[in-house]
């Protein structure tokens, strides 16, 4: 595997751990505050457009 699989694994396990509120032991609690909602919704509308961006790369529009 390249590095380009690494970082992509690395991207999509940082992603899950956000959007899920997942932290290590003696932190601060976050997962119902407004700035995890925002950081939600800003990957929600992330993955909208790569996939719209992977849409219409596929069918060479």
């Amino acid at each position: 595997m390249n590095w380009l699989v690494w970082l992509g694994l690395a991207v999509l396990l940082t992603a899950v751990a956000a959007v899920f509120g997942i932290k290590p032991k003696g932190t601060r609690h976050v997962a119902h505050t407004r700035m995890l909602g925002m950081g939600r919704v800003f990957l929600v509308i992330l993955v909208v457009i790569f996939a719209y961006m992977a849409f219409r790369a596929r069918s060479g529009g």
